[in-house]
């Protein structure tokens, strides 16, 4: 979830309207009541997947209308008579729905034909998703929606170019656009009624219980025994935060209260602090175990287990947290703070014992069970059953009315998340009728020549374009189902032309093959060969089919080779989906900071950037090493070097490693933390290493000369 995915202040939807004790009641009953009904939903077959998705719908959708009215300011913010009209619309848009998905039987019993009432029918529920989508997200989704529905059926066809589409008639997009597996009630959709559902309400149960409380109290007894301790509450509160909401902005918002005055309180320029706070809380959608929506889209998308997914990314979200970190500490020793204590009173004997149980235990519940193969929806069940259970064992158990609490508060932080992915798969579902994601793959690996840096760049700039106006999430979709498939590619031949050029046997297919390619090669295959006479090889059969090349990825690739570089490509984009949140010109998480701490916005927006540097390392990690995929001695030895390899890159950003240095010394830790990072070269990783160490040793002499 993302900046845009955030629930409203208690002050600025229908003025005062909103706050009315009816309407207050309206939205904190209907939430409950939509809460228990997807738990229904969850754990019992009395709907089929189809009436999951609409129900699921139709009860955000009526929260929605009631919690974001159709204009924030003005005369008709505070309307009572546009209020009255609101909910009147909203009973049409949920008799719409029901209609349409209830008359599914009747148009198949008459050969897939609708009735002009169905399709007009039809029409009100897709409109429903555009104007809620507005409502809660803004105009960029809209308008994405509206483009690619016209393109299918209207003006696609003027095209004069690979894009052209003939165009389909209304009917046809109509039915596809409400029944297709894409659609808006389609896959993306009951991802949302089951896995995300279940694990927002999950957090939801968690904060009620208190679990919030103990994560900032453990930050501060943990990390105030260290250098730059105020700074460090920030980024291990914000991760353990992380882990409960999966959203940046509710990191922020919530954790940035308490940490960024601490932090200006030590003595942090308020730009760093606000900076770190914005840093740490887009590592929330990057933290095991629930990773924001993002984790179970992939899931779906490349059909590797959640469970899967969520272990290898642990490691990688580990570094990136220890990366702010390290501008944490670097800072710290910069301004010359020493060590603090933790809070009087506060001992970790002590915060555990008040709080631990309601957040240790659930959490461990969770990831025990995932970890033992039941499903996430299962698991997020017996989760919260835990958390209740827990609280008992704490001062602040929680009664029915807590529970009512967080059943509603979870429908509440859903609201924008679940319109948006039933939305976006209206999108989705073009991309699918048309083939316009294959055709614009194809045009990313053309454009990259080959080259995997240059399509890295590529995907990073349409991400960060993409995430000035979506939700991280919608921008991972779309980015996903658009460029993917040829980021897979890519990694995969570079892949294949190790296998050539290493000149080992080749299966008989892929012989033949590769002799229809290159005849003139045939006497090279099975021999040791330069990367560019194999890369020569690969290109030639691409252009004769590229379906020959994928056929090759099979004879020749490992298949559990195969399901990492799947693996890879879709979280190369996931990671760098993530850097509209702390990237100017829009990076709504560091606005939020800046607020908090009183900052510039745009200023505020580069130091994120700046802290936030592992969003743009983790994915050439992930491109050029087996960090997702290879046995966990080899995955370890990556994070190992990358660890210190990122240490070095941010005393070269900050200019100070034990103490202050030039530009010569900044340029110096800048190629030592080449050399660790550097993929593939173990003596490149072993020299950075021995230079590093000597560099601190040295340096950490000399400051104590200094100080002296």
């Amino acid at each position: 979830m993302s900046t845009q995915e955030t629930q409203p202040e208690s002050g600025g939807l229908y003025a005062g309207l909103r706050e009315q004790p009816w309407v207050t009641a309206a939205v904190y009953w209907l939430g409950a009541a939509i809460a228990v009904l997807h738990l229904v939903m969850n754990f019992t077959t009395l709907f089929s997947t189809q009436w999951q998705s609409a129900l699921h719908f139709i009860g955000l959708a009526a929260l929605g209308m009631l919690l974001y009215p159709p204009l924030r300011a003005g005369w008709a913010a505070g309307s009572r008579t546009l209020l009255a009209i609101d909910i009147a619309l909203g009973v049409v848009f949920i008799a719409a729905t029901v209609w349409i998905i209830g008359a599914e039987d009747a148009i198949y019993d008459r050969g897939v034909n609708m009735t002009p009432w169905e399709q007009g029918l039809a029409v009100v529920t897709i409109i429903a998703a555009i104007e809620l989508t507005r409502r809660t997200t803004g105009l960029v989704i809209p308008a994405l929606i509206i483009i690619a529905l016209t393109y299918v059926i209207w003006w696609g066809g003027w095209i004069d170019n690979i894009f052209k589409f003939a165009g389909l008639s209304v009917e046809t997009v109509l039915f596809r656009s409400i029944y297709g597996d894409d659609a808006l009630f389609g896959s993306i959709a009951r991802i949302s009624v089951t896995f995300v559902f279940m694990f927002i309400l999950f957090g939801a149960f968690l904060l009620r219980s208190g679990a919030g409380d103990f994560v900032i109290a453990i930050a501060r007894v943990v990390a105030g025994r260290v250098t730059g301790g105020p700074g460090l509450v920030a980024v291990v509160s914000s991760g353990l935060t992380g882990t409960i909401s999966g959203s940046s902005i509710a990191n922020t918002v919530s954790t940035g209260v308490i940490t960024i005055p601490l932090m200006k309180r030590a003595g942090f320029p308020p730009r760093f602090a606000a900076g770190v706070e914005a840093a740490s809380s887009t590592g929330g959608q990057l933290m095991p175990p629930i990773m924001g929506a993002g984790a179970f889209v992939m899931a779906s998308y490349t059909q590797i287990p959640y469970t899967h997914i969520v272990v290898v990314s642990f490691l990688p979200a580990l570094l990136y947290f220890l990366s702010v970190a390290f501008f944490v500490r670097i800072e710290a020793k910069r301004l010359g703070f020493t060590t603090t204590s933790a809070p009087e009173g506060e001992t970790l004997g002590k915060v555990m014992r008040e709080g631990g149980l309601v957040f240790v235990l659930p959490i461990t519940v969770l990831i025990a069970m995932l970890v033992s193969g039941f499903t996430p929806t299962y698991a997020a069940g017996i989760a919260i059953l835990t958390v209740i259970g827990s609280s008992w064992l704490t001062p602040r158990k929680m009664g029915i009315r807590d529970i009512i609490d967080a059943l509603a508060l979870g429908s509440r932080n859903m609201v924008t998340t679940g319109l948006l992915l039933v939305a976006v798969g209206l999108v989705v579902n073009v991309i699918a009728m048309t083939g316009v994601g294959n055709t614009l793959s194809l045009m990313i690996q053309d454009w990259a020549g080959g080259s995997l840096v240059i399509a890295l760049i590529l995907i990073a700039l349409a991400s960060l374009v993409l995430g000035m106006g979506l939700p991280v999430t919608a921008a991972y979709i779309v980015l996903a189902t658009l460029s993917a498939p040829a980021l897979y590619n890519l990694i995969a031949d570079a892949q294949l032309v190790n296998v050539i050029a290493s000149g080992q046997a080749l299966p008989e297919a892929a012989g033949a093959m590769l002799m229809l390619a290159a005849p003139d090669s045939l006497a090279l295959l099975g021999q040791s060969m330069s990367h560019e006479e194999a890369r020569g090889i690969i290109d030639a059969l691409r252009s004769i089919d590229p379906s020959l090349v994928i056929g090759l990825y099979e004879q020749m690739l490992d298949p559990t080779l195969i399901l990492g570089i799947l693996l890879s490509a879709h979280m190369i984009i996931f990671w760098l989906s993530q850097d509209s949140n702390v990237t100017p010109p829009v990076c709504l998480t560091a606005f939020a900071a800046a607020a908090i701490a009183g900052t510039p916005q745009i200023r505020t927006g580069f130091t994120a950037w700046k802290l936030a540097k592992g969003l743009y390392i983790m994915p050439l990690l992930f491109a050029y090493t087996p960090f997702l995929y290879g046995d966990w001695a080899v995955m370890i030895e990556i994070f190992f070097f990358s660890l210190v390899g990122l240490y070095a890159f941010a005393a070269a950003f900050q200019g100070h490693l034990e103490r202050d240095h030039g530009m010569v010394a900044r340029l110096l830790l800048a190629a030592i933390a080449v050399c660790l990072l550097f993929p593939g070269q173990p003596w490149l990783h072993w020299g950075g290493l021995i230079a590093f160490v000597v560099f601190f040793a040295w340096d950490r002499i000399q400051a104590g000369r200094q100080s002296s």
